[in-house]
């Protein structure tokens, strides 16, 4: 008698372990979403956010180190180019939105006053100003490395537009992307241990922009510094813990930004080896992730959740991008850019800032 309940509980537990593995691989599929669309009218939607910020001086986050009174100037004054928006790198990359959207689609309204003022901010003696900034004493580590990183994406977009304004932006900030390329070549040897944050100093993200920069303009030194580098730091993760993202102020995918960036450095196969180690659960198609939800919109830290949910897009896109047993990523992708991009224009300056560009760098990184 003992046996035989013995036996019994052994078959329904195999039965019901049978049954789960059967809803896993068989379950309902998930509902397929809208792709979000990024036309002409979008264009000029999200253009008005670079637009309205790139000459607005105040509120300004400096975030520089004072080595002394002389040292205490307004924002403009610092930084000639890139003084609006907030900050240094909002400043940035809304220069890189107008770029990107006038490359896009050059019939953008008013896309020959843009130009002008693209010419006006990246002149020769403005970067020179930003040049000196950097070389400073106290300001070396200045935006590193997420500035340096959306400065090299800025000089990628310019570098592979076709026109005569892209090519006298790229000649007048090259003192800048020198600088920048040599920042990185020199600083990542020093670094031991990569940042796994969700915010600025991520070094996932960081490297992926500047490889990016390096591939495209065959910069083999830079290239060879950061895939020496991110392999040895990220090669032999495993269980990436997806289930503690986002911290309540993320505006970055610790695990995902990883994932994204060794998909840029390793073979096909390769990779797929890697992120069934990384992140196994990303290749059940019934895979599910929550977008990160955002409570009020003129907090400027909660707000961020609307850049964690473009940035975990582009970096879902990128992941399944040539991986059709990824594919279902990519609708993953669609609702996290589906639940932001409504918010963003007309919103408040904590989000309007910035929120623009990732907006512009999830949609583009559909395919279309």
């Amino acid at each position: 008698m003992r046996y035989s309940l013995i036996v019994l509980v052994v078959f329904v537990m195999s039965c019901i372990q049978s049954k789960e593995e059967k809803t896993e691989s068989m379950g309902i599929v998930p509902e397929i979403v809208e792709k979000p669309v990024l036309n002409l009218e979008q264009a000029n939607r999200l253009a008005q956010l670079p637009l309205h910020c790139m000459e607005t001086e105040y509120p300004n986050k400096l975030g520089q180190t004072l080595g002394s009174e002389a040292d205490l100037k307004t924002p403009k004054t610092l930084h000639p180019a890139f003084y609006g928006c907030f900050d240094w790198h909002s400043s940035v990359h809304g220069h890189w939105s107008l770029v990107k959207l006038l490359k896009m689609y050059p019939d953008l309204d008013n896309s020959e006053s843009i130009k002008e003022k693209l010419l006006s901010s990246i002149s020769k003696e403005n970067i020179l100003i930003e040049v000196a900034f950097f070389e400073d004493e106290n300001n070396k580590s200045f935006e590193r490395t997420y500035g340096w990183a959306w400065l090299l994406k800025l000089v990628e977009e310019l570098h592979t537009w076709d026109s005569p304004t892209a090519r006298e932006l790229e000649t007048n900030l090259q003192p800048l992307t020198d600088l920048m390329v040599e920042k990185y070549i020199e600083f990542l040897p020093k670094l031991n241990y990569p940042l796994r944050v969700g915010t600025h100093p991520n070094t996932a993200f960081g490297l992926s922009f500047a490889f990016d920069y390096a591939e495209t303009v065959n910069n083999e030194t830079l290239k060879n510094a950061i895939t020496e580098r991110a392999k040895f730091f990220f090669l032999n993760d495993k269980d990436g813990p997806m289930s503690w993202e986002p911290s309540g102020s993320d505006f970055l995918s610790p695990c995902l930004e990883e994932a994204a960036l060794m998909k840029r450095l390793l073979p096909n196969e390769e990779f797929k080896s890697w992120l069934n180690d990384f992140l196994p659960h990303l290749k059940n198609p019934n895979y599910k992730l929550e977008v990160g939800l955002v409570s009020d919109r003129t907090d400027g830290q909660l707000v961020h959740l609307d850049g964690v949910n473009f940035s975990r897009a582009w970096s879902l896109n990128k992941i399944a991008d040539g991986l059709p047993e990824y594919h279902h990523l990519k609708n993953i992708a669609n609702q996290h850019i589906n639940y932001s991009l409504p918010s963003i224009v007309g919103d408040s300056y904590e989000g309007g800032h910035w929120l623009g560009s990732f907006a512009i760098y999830a949609l583009s990184s559909m395919d279309h």
